[in-house]
């Protein structure tokens, strides 16, 4: 070996122990912060490592899957760091309803990840905070309610829609399923991955593939909405409100002809605002809907019980649910074991909070893990399988239950609520009167995959899709 192999090799050596002291030193001083908040006693959880935290620890499929492993061993109050950033995770139903209803104000703000927040900059009713988030939930509730969310107008319109899809089920099974799982897959690895690492790490952003293609997407998306607004606006009439957009546009003018200037009545809340409850109208509803159609398929015995005996062949309406109790206790038990938010949307502490004896500093980070709630084993007789019966009684009636929290709770309950349970219970209800569920030829029911994965919500990447829908009358 020659003079200069020897003093590469010792530069070399020189190098690695350099860059070790300073991985020592950050650990150090991550180990010593990481004290300090255990002396204030804040939640336990497994010992981060530095920058990257806890997320070697997780599976990044479902994430959820870990959280709940982690609330076995830590407790129902624990702490994880998501690369430099600290969570605190509630589990079960008892911890999270204590913190989401019992004292909603003190974890009732929303943690805006970067990612969101680049887009809606602190407007809409779904990642906003203070005043603006509670003038835009006050009006939103209002007015869906104004226009019909629940009621008979809305009733009216979903009957419409499933006489539409009934007449084009073949093309929707040809297509829908398919297609949107296909491109599904293809697009929540990026969509994930990108989340992910550009809310931990904001600064990554500029080498995130595709981000420009999708701000592009994002941007036209508004401008096409900010358009419709403008023909709206066009042929407003402040007596007849056509619908949610009217009413916010006569708000807003009122407010600007009484000089109000500093109101949140304004072009950016309003595009939020819809664009917020539009997706979070679509996707939830739909993803369940199509769980439900998977679990059919694979409990096939349960289709259509006591359906065609109560209603037979007419149109089903919501009045139809009290007499229809299985298939009501079928629709819940699907939102449940379906789990479509198993992490809720993240919340964040209003002030510094002691709860359950834990310090947990303002600004924190908070995830309400809906799935320990929808799957406590202290609550449910069968929390890891698909059973009915949890919500009938002796009797064979309904029966409410108090950790059923698909919708979350608390100030941040979803605002479509109402609207989602009608729309649930005629679709679904009228799909298991047309059609019967199987899994393709070939496949048993036992080998039907429900293996889930998450993106925005918990949905079904299944290596099995329905090859087509049976007619009954057939």
């Amino acid at each position: 070996m020659g003079i200069l192999d020897l003093v590469l090799q010792s530069s070399s050596s020189v190098s690695l122990l350099g860059t070790l002291v300073v991985l020592l030193l950050v650990y150090l001083l991550s180990s010593s912060s990481f004290s300090s908040q255990e002396d204030r006693k804040g939640p336990p959880g497994p010992k981060p490592l530095p920058f990257i935290g806890n997320l070697l620890q997780l599976d990044l499929k479902r994430p959820y899957s870990t959280l709940v492993k982690f609330s076995k061993k830590y407790g129902s109050v624990f702490t994880v760091y998501l690369g430099p950033q600290k969570v605190v995770v509630l589990a079960g139903y008892k911890t999270v309803k204590e913190a989401l209803v019992n004292r909603a104000d003190e974890f009732g703000e929303r943690h805006a990840m970067q990612i969101t927040h680049d887009y809606n900059l602190g407007h809409g009713v779904l990642w906003s905070n203070g005043d603006s988030w509670k003038e835009m939930r006050r009006f939103a509730l209002t007015n869906l309610r104004d226009f019909g969310m629940g009621k008979r107008a809305s009733e009216d319109k979903i009957i419409e829609e499933c006489e539409h899809l009934i007449e084009v089920s073949t093309l929707m099974m040809l297509i829908f399923f398919p297609v949107s799982f296909i491109a599904g897959e293809v697009l929540f690895h990026f969509f994930l991955s990108l989340r992910l690492w550009y809310n931990l790490f904001p600064w990554l952003g500029k080498w995130i593939p595709n981000k420009q293609e999708m701000h592009s997407l994002i941007v036209a998306n508004k401008k096409q909405n900010l358009r419709l607004f403008s023909r709206l606006k066009e042929t407003l009439n402040p007596q007849m409100c056509r619908g949610f957009v009217d009413s916010f546009l006569v708000k807003k003018q009122n407010l600007e002809e009484s000089g109000n200037t500093n109101s949140h009545f304004h072009n950016e809340n309003l595009l939020v605002t819809v664009l917020n409850l539009f997706a979070a109208g679509t996707d939830t509803t739909a993803t369940t809907l199509r769980w439900g159609l998977l679990f059919m398929a694979k409990y096939p015995k349960i289709q259509g019980k006591e359906i065609n005996r109560v209603i037979g062949s007419r149109q089903a309406q919501v009045e139809d649910r009290k007499n229809l109790p299985y298939t009501d206790a079928v629709i819940h038990e699907t939102q449940r074991m379906g789990n479509i938010v198993p992490m809720s949307l993240p919340h964040q502490t209003s002030q510094d909070v002691t709860f359950q004896g834990h310090f947990i500093e303002k600004g924190t980070t908070v995830i309400p893990l809906l799935t320990s709630v929808l799957s406590d084993e202290s609550e449910w007789e069968e929390p890891h399988s698909f059973h009915p019966a949890h919500f009938l009684d002796k009797d064979g009636k309904f029966l409410k239950r108090d950790a059923f929290m698909p919708f979350s709770a608390g100030r941040r309950a979803c605002l479509g609520e109402s609207l989602a349970k009608m729309e649930l219970f005629i679709f679904f209800t009228t799909l298991m009167q047309q059609f019967r569920f199987t899994a393709p030829p070939g496949v048993s029911e036992e080998e039907l995959d429900l293996t889930p994965c998450v993106s925005f919500t918990r949905i079904h990447m299944p290596r099995h899709v329905f090859d087509k829908w049976v007619s009954k009358e057939k």
